[in-house]
């Protein structure tokens, strides 16, 4: 959806000119209100990356510059360059994460999810967004051509599970537990640094940031999973409940995981239905990752 361009220290990304079914950057008008959406939400876990929105002009001789001219033709997010190495992926990569640097992780998103306003009036938005993302997940994943075995009994059990623990997901909006979160937290969004910097938010879409932040935290824990790091979920979720306490049982927990691998797994397949397909070898391999770890959440299974 972006182009982005690294230079020494700094970073440019400039938005493409796309209309999708969840968000439109058609015009340049529209460009430019996420740029400065981008700016605005992702300052809340990286002010210190996060710097500026700035105008992409055109000279009267057809030039692009960033000298003052009478012809705004875009709009760009410029952001400090982070390190690569120290990116939260990278780390589970080379082995070089602690226990330490995943507390601090959980402290500064804690202290966020703190001081969220609770979408108590909007929380009904994280009740349809996962019943829908669900029918969607089922509409993919069942198609003939990816010929997944088994997948259609684990969609039947997360939607099961979803209609059963609808009414404590309800209490859960009520009692102000949900709020509107980063909405893609993955480990290549975390960067440890001093302090951590939590990037890359998504701005394009409100409905799919409000988020229980134990989903949330879960959904970083899955992707850790992927990565080969299985003991850094409990230690996000023991870290989180010690900040938030009101911790979900086991039920609502399993259930928030194995969503999000099934939809991790259908979003991996849908690359594989674009023309032309990019890096075509990664994402059934990938997908089947995702569902195997959709399969260890056991207690979603409903007999």
């Amino acid at each position: 959806m972006s182009w982005v361009f690294i230079a020494d220290d700094w970073v440019l990304k400039l938005k493409k000119p796309v209309s999708r079914s969840h968000l439109d950057f058609s015009t340049v008008e529209a460009r430019k209100f996420f740029c400065e959406e981008e700016l605005r939400l992702n300052r809340r876990l990286a002010r210190e990356t996060y710097r500026a929105v700035k105008p992409l002009y055109c000279d009267d001789a057809g030039a692009l510059t960033f000298e003052q001219s009478a012809h705004v033709i875009d709009w760009l997010v410029e952001m400090r360059r982070l390190p690569a190495d120290d990116m939260l992926d990278a780390r589970i990569a080379a082995n070089r994460v602690s226990p330490a640097e995943i507390s601090a992780i959980v402290d500064r998103l804690a202290r966020f999810y703190i001081g969220c306003s609770p979408e108590i009036a909007g929380g009904g938005a994280y009740i349809r967004h996962l019943l829908e993302e669900h029918e969607i997940n089922r509409a993919l994943l069942t198609r003939p051509e990816f010929e997944l075995s088994g997948v259609a009994a684990l969609l039947d059990g997360v939607g099961v599970r979803l209609d059963e623990m609808r009414g404590v997901i309800e209490s859960r909006i009520a009692r102000g537990r949900i709020v509107e979160g980063h909405g893609d937290l993955r480990p290549e969004h975390v960067c440890l640094v001093t302090p951590p910097q939590i990037i890359d938010c998504l701005e394009f879409n409100r409905s799919m940031r409000i988020i229980d932040p134990y989903d949330e935290i879960s959904y970083l824990a899955l992707e850790c999973e992927v990565l080969g790091a299985d003991w850094i979920r409990p230690l996000l979720l023991s870290a989180l409940e010690r900040e938030l306490g009101d911790r979900p049982d086991d039920r609502l927990l399993a259930l928030y995981g194995r969503f999000r691998a099934l939809l991790r797994a259908r979003l991996c397949l849908v690359h594989l239905l674009e023309h032309p397909v990019r890096e075509p070898k990664k994402w059934r391999p990938l997908a089947l990752a995702y569902l195997t770890q959709a399969r260890r959440h056991p207690s979603v299974i409903v007999a």
